[in-house]
């Protein structure tokens, strides 16, 4: 899963999915060094363990599902780590975070099914956004207030 060690990963307000991590403006503000080690696949990100960038997806994501949290009972490792979500619709889903991205591996918490062969999904954003009709709603109506709060903050 290709990363921009400078920017984090949102999703596009009309179509909530985003396909790419970076932007050519943040790639040509790296430093040399930085940018032959995300040319030779040496990114910093991909260094580090899978359980902290669990928190962190669980994090960006927490207002807009019913539960979300890293799994107490499932193994993480420096290359996977599992987060069980609680949609608004009430489903419940046991997620893989690996380098390849974020899919769905079970329908209960901690439930890992080896048969089960979902797609791998780059964001959090885009796997909610197939799962959850709701989560695709409380994502538009806070970008929607946050934009309105900018706008009145810049007619201040």
């Amino acid at each position: 899963m290709d990363r921009c060690p400078l920017s984090a990963s949102y999703a596009s307000p009309a179509s909530f999915r985003m396909e790419t991590d970076c932007n050519s403006m943040e790639l040509s503000s790296m430093s040399g060094f930085e940018e032959d080690a995300q040319l030779n696949g040496f990114e910093e990100a991909d260094m580090k363990d899978m359980k902290l960038e669990a928190e962190a997806v669980v994090n960006d994501v927490l207002f807009a599902v019913n539960n979300m949290f890293v799994s107490k009972n499932l193994r993480c490792a420096d290359d996977v780590a599992y987060i069980n979500v609680e949609t608004r619709e009430r489903n419940r889903y046991c997620l893989e975070l690996t380098e390849a991205g974020l899919r769905v591996v079970g329908y209960a918490f901690d439930q890992v099914d080896d048969h089960l062969h979902t797609p791998y999904h780059e964001t959090v954003y885009s796997l909610l956004d197939t799962l959850s009709p709701a989560y695709r709603e409380a994502f538009g109506n806070a970008l929607l207030q946050r934009l309105e709060a900018l706008k009145r903050d810049g007619q201040s």
